[in-house]
Formats: C-alpha cells, sequence, structure tokens
C-alpha cells in the first residue's frame, strides 16, 4: 500500500496540510499579544479570528506552485513570493527587501545569494512554509527532501536554512505516509537519516535523545525554540514536539506555544507535519477561526 500519487491525492494531503500550518500560525500568533499570556498558561483560545502571517502567505506560494508545475519551479516560486508579499505579514527586513527587489525585476538567485555578507541567510523562513512540499510528497520522503532544497534557495542560501526546510519536509512526508503516523522515534530516525550533516542534523539527534523528557521547556533550553530566528534553532524543537504528539493536534499545538520563542513559526512547522497525517488535523472550531486563505491560492484538487 503506497501514498495517493495522483495529482489530486498529492494536492489534497498538500491543502491538509497547508491548514494544519495556516492554524498553527494564526493561533501561534495571538500569543505575541501580552494580554493572551494568561490564556496561553491556561490552555485557552484567544478570540478570533486569528491572522496569519508571512508563514502561511509563503506556504500558500509553495502549493500553488506544485499544483501548476508538478514539483518546484525556483523561478515561479520566487516570482509567486515576490508578487503576493504582503509587508504588514511580519516578513523580516532581509526577505522584505529581497522580495520588492525581485519583486522589481532583480534576480533572485544573486539577490539571495548576496545576502549576509554572502552567507545566505540562515533563517527558519525556508522551514516554517515547506510541511506541505512534504505532504505532497508523502510517497517519497527522498524526493521531499530533494525539492524542498530546491524550494529554499529563492530566499534562504545558507546550509543551514536549506537543511531546516529539508527536515520538516522529510518529517512531513514521513507523518503522512500510509497505514497511520509513525512513533516518534521512527520519526526523528526518520529525518535524520534523510538530512546532510549540519547543526540542524546535530540538533535533531539531540531531539531524539532527549524524547523521554517529560518537560517542553528543558527541551526548548537545549534544542532552542526559535528566539533567534535560525534554522537550527527552531527546525529540532519543533520536530520534537510534532514527534511527540503525532495524531494529537491540540496537545501538539499547546506543548509547542507554551515555551514560547518564535511561536507563530514553530506552531507552523508542527501543525503542517502533523496535519499531513490523516490522524493530525486541526480542529474544526481551530480551522473557523482562521483568516481565509488568499484567493489566489489552490481551494481543492
Amino acid at each position: 500500500m503506497t501514498a495517493d500519487s495522483s495529482s489530486d491525492g498529492r494536492l489534497e494531503r498538500a491543502l491538509a496540510s497547508l491548514r494544519g500550518l495556516a492554524v498553527g500560525d494564526a493561533l501561534g500568533s495571538q500569543f505575541f499579544v501580552p494580554a493572551n499570556y494568561p490564556l496561553l498558561k491556561r490552555r485557552e483560545l484567544p478570540p478570533g479570528p486569528w491572522q496569519w502571517t508571512d508563514d502561511t502567505e509563503m506556504a500558500c506560494s509553495v502549493v500553488a506552485v506544485l499544483a501548476a508545475h508538478h514539483r518546484i519551479d525556483q523561478d515561479a516560486l520566487a516570482r509567486s513570493f515576490a508578487e503576493h508579499h504582503d509587508f504588514d505579514r511580519g516578513y523580516g527586513p532581509a526577505v522584505n527587501r529581497l522580495l520588492r527587489l525581485v519583486r522589481e525585476g532583480g534576480d533572485w538567485r544573486e539577490l539571495s545569494a548576496a545576502l549576509f555578507n554572502g552567507q545566505g541567510s540562515w533563517g527558519n523562513g525556508a522551514a516554517m512554509r515547506i510541511a506541505p512540499l512534504g505532504a505532497w510528497y508523502a510517497d517519497d520522503p527522498e524526493q521531499a527532501t530533494h525539492q524542498a532544497e530546491i524550494s529554499a534557495y529563492p530566499t534562504h542560501q545558507h546550509r543551514e536554512a536549506v537543511v531546516g526546510a529539508m527536515a520538516v519536509a522529510a518529517a512531513a512526508a514521513l507523518a503522512g505516509a500510509p497505514g497511520g503516523p509513525p512513533s516518534a522515534e521512527a520519526l526523528l530516525d526518520g529525518v535524520i537519516a534523510l538530512v546532510p550533516k549540519s547543526a540542524v542534523g546535530a540538533g535533531l539527534r539531540r531531539a531524539r535523545d532527549m524524547l523521554d523528557y517529560g518537560d517542553p521547556a528543558t527541551v526548548a533550553a537545549v534544542l532552542g525554540c526559535g528566539r533567534r530566528t535560525t534554522a537550527h534553532d527552531t527546525v529540532p524543537f519543533a520536530l520534537w514536539s510534532a514527534a511527540r504528539a503525532l495524531g494529537d493536534y491540540e496537545e501538539a499545538f499547546w506543548t509547542t506555544a507554551q515555551v514560547g520563542g518564535d511561536v507563530d513559526t514553530t506552531c507552523a512547522i508542527v501543525g503542517g507535519v502533523l496535519a499531513s497525517g490523516k490522524t493530525g488535523s486541526p480542529p474544526g472550531a481551530w480551522v473557523e477561526q482562521v483568516e481565509a486563505f488568499p484567493d489566489w491560492a489552490p481551494a481543492s484538487a
């Protein structure tokens, strides 16, 4: 038995992951508001509607390109990022400038490679948007990591950012495999086997060793939780949290959000990974509180 490899089947999985990502992003972003801090401690929902951020906007472009090309076309992806870039969605300053210049006719290859004195960005932006691609390739985790690598370059060319995207895509592909979600150990072992040696990979190995830790704050203190907004400070904890609660979206969300940090991004990653699997969908009442997707995003197969 294999995952549905038809175009419609792939798109439906990607859209399910996108919904999970958007809920995590939009709800997570509510906890940057000081008035909502007490609600987080009590695991209570803030009033809706909840607006999504750049995480969801960029993920919509990933799914749109997959729907149109059935693979990642870097030029099409860069154009979509630039054309649909909404400055008010919380993009970082470097990506804001890059996308504005691409929109004005600049070459994304030169612009992305030149970021941070030619090192490229090692931020978590390539990872935060990529879970739906992993869901698309649930029948082929190796291809998921390859396509995720390609997808990172229009904005993030530092190796850690690229590997972070590969890791999240691999996790989503494995979570979306037929037969239900794997064990926590199998998920992280599978991701570790699919990504190259890197700081992200080292963090994932530490995450694997900490699966029996019960206190998320302790784990976040070791792995990071996105406070530095780097891939290697974000992805290992997010995948630890996802692995620990595969099939239970609510538990995964609250576990991730309660440690703070870059909450919208860590929860977007976790939400996208869980929703790749048939048993990891977000609660319907949560979905109803999230702002609608933009009208240019794919709606269904």
